[in-house]
C-alpha cells in the first residue's frame, strides 16, 4: 500500500499507528458551516466513540470521511494515504478496507440478508456464486444471526437482526476499519448491550478498528476505548471515559456527569 505509516502525536498515544486522520476539515452547506477546521485521529485496534449534540455534524463528518459529502478544505488520510491525492487504484484499495453500517441498517429491501451481505463482494470482487454464498453465510454466523436468517428479507427481521445483518454486510470484505453510525439506536437495552458486546468481540478476534458515531452512554462507557466529543463545529475534547468525567467543558460535563451518566458510571464501576 502506498503512503507512509503514521504514528500518533496524541499525548499518551505515541507510537500507536493512526489509520485515520482528519486535519483542519471544513464542511459547509451553502453559507452554513457544519464543521470548521476539525481535526481527529483514530488509532489502529481501538473503538473510538464519536459523540455530540443532535445536529452537531457527527454523521456529516462520517460521510465526509467516506467521500459521500464534499469538504471545502482540509485533508483526510486513510492508512497513510491522502485520499484527495490517491490514484484510482489506491482509492479502490482503500475502499475495500472500509466497512460501513449506516444508521437504521440501510439494507436493500428487495434483497435477502444473504444477498445484502454479498453486495460489496459483487461490487469489488469477481467470485463464483457458490463461494460468495459460503462467505456470506460465514459473515451471517459471525454476527450471531441464525442460518435461516440468510433467506429472509429485511421486512421479516427484528430491529436487532437488521443491525446484525447490516454489520455482516459491513464485514463482507474483511475490512481494517468499520464505521458504525448510531448502531444501537432503536434497540432495547438488552439488544443494545448484546450488540456492544458483539462489536468488542469482533474487534478483538478480527483486529478491527471501530469508529462509532453514537449518543448511547452505555456504549461509550462499556465498549469504547476513547471518546471524541464534537461541539462548536470542532472536536472539543477527546480521551478516555475517565478524561470525559474530569472535563469541565460545559456540554461534556452535562453529558457525562449528569444524573443518568452518574448512575451508569456507578453500575460500570461495580461490574469492574
Amino acid at each position: 500500500m502506498a503512503g507512509e505509516t503514521m504514528t500518533s502525536a496524541i499525548p499518551g498515544g505515541e507510537g500507536t499507528e493512526v489509520v485515520l486522520s482528519a486535519r483542519d476539515v471544513t464542511v459547509a452547506f451553502g453559507t452554513k458551516v457544519i464543521l470548521d477546521k476539525l481535526s481527529l485521529e483514530v488509532r489502529r485496534g481501538e473503538i473510538l466513540g464519536f459523540v455530540g449534540a443532535s445536529g452537531a455534524g457527527k454523521s456529516v463528518l462520517l460521510r465526509t470521511i467516506l467521500g459521500l459529502t464534499k469538504k471545502q478544505s482540509g485533508s483526510i488520510t486513510l492508512f497513510g494515504v491522502d485520499v484527495d491525492k490517491a490514484s484510482d487504484v489506491e482509492r479502490l484499495r482503500i475502499d475495500m478496507r472500509l466497512g460501513v453500517l449506516f444508521q437504521h441498517g440501510a439494507l436493500f429491501s428487495a434483497l435477502t440478508v444473504q444477498e445484502n451481505v454479498q453486495v460489496p463482494m459483487r461490487e469489488y470482487l469477481d467470485l463464483p456464486k457458490k463461494l460468495m454464498d459460503e462467505l456470506a453465510m460465514l459473515k451471517i454466523e459471525l454476527v450471531g444471526l441464525p442460518a435461516d436468517a440468510a433467506r429472509k428479507f429485511p421486512s421479516e427481521l427484528s430491529g436487532g437482526m437488521i443491525k446484525r445483518a447490516a454489520l455482516a454486510r459491513a464485514l463482507a470484505l474483511d475490512p481494517d476499519i468499520v464505521f458504525l453510525d448510531e448502531p444501537t439506536s432503536g434497540l432495547d437495552p438488552i439488544g443494545a448491550a448484546e450488540f456492544d458486546e458483539l462489536v468488542v468481540k469482533l474487534r478483538d478476534t478480527m483486529g478491527l478498528t471501530v469508529y462509532m458515531v453514537t449518543h448511547d452512554l452505555d456504549s461509550l462507557f462499556t465498549a469504547c476505548d476513547r471518546v471524541a466529543v464534537l461541539g462548536n463545529k470542532k472536536v472539543l475534547v477527546e480521551g478516555t471515559i475517565e478524561d470525559m468525567l474530569k472535563s469541565e467543558e460545559p456540554w461534556v460535563k452535562s453529558y457525562f456527569r449528569g444524573k443518568r451518566a452518574r448512575q451508569l458510571d456507578l453500575a460500570v464501576r461495580q461490574q469492574r
